[in-house]
């Protein structure tokens, strides 16, 4: 029997949320709202901070209002290799035209791998926060040990796991 406290020690289930300070709530969540389509939701009234709550795509973002806003550092370069949060979108180019409507500057970049291209945006939020958005749905997960495929998006996952059956299959003729 397989030890799952080895794999997941600390038994997690999924991202919750992930926290960013910000000049202006207002601002933030202007973006996050009408250029990521984030909802606004309940946040709990014992706080005493000023801050927002958002959720979208499964995931949290908690805007936390800088203390000192203009003490920030302004990020200007669009940076690839910058910390930053990536989602995943149904089409590049319509991403793209939207952001060109908008006049939000981006930067593009592709990744090959294995006859495979992904293709990403890297842009700023209003803090300079780095958001990617990407069709990486087509590059499998491929666990460096053992022989589990796994996909980025379910409905890819499952086309994997067909290949990797008729391959099996092909393997055993």
């Amino acid at each position: 029997m397989k030890d799952n406290s080895v794999e997941n020690p600390l038994r997690l289930q999924s991202v919750n949320h992930i926290s960013l300070i910000c000049r202006s709530v207002e601002e933030s969540m202007d973006f996050y709202q009408n250029v990521l389509g984030f909802f606004p939701i309940r946040r709990p009234g014992s706080f005493d901070f000023d801050g927002a709550w958002l959720f979208g795509h499964g995931i949290g973002i908690h805007l936390l209002e800088a203390e000192n806003p203009e003490k920030l550092p302004k990020k200007k370069e669009i940076n690839p290799k910058d910390n930053h949060i990536s989602f995943q979108c149904e089409s590049m180019a319509a991403v793209e035209r939207k952001l060109k409507e908008m006049d939000i500057a981006y930067v593009r970049a592709t990744v090959e791998e294995g006859g495979i291209q992904v293709d990403q945006l890297f842009f700023h939020d209003p803090d300079g926060f780095m958001i990617e958005i990407c069709n990486c749905d087509s590059l499998p997960v491929i666990p460096l040990v053992g022989e589990v495929a796994r996909s980025c998006s379910l409905v890819n996952l499952e086309k994997m796991q067909n290949q990797q059956q008729i391959q099996n299959m092909l393997q055993q003729l």
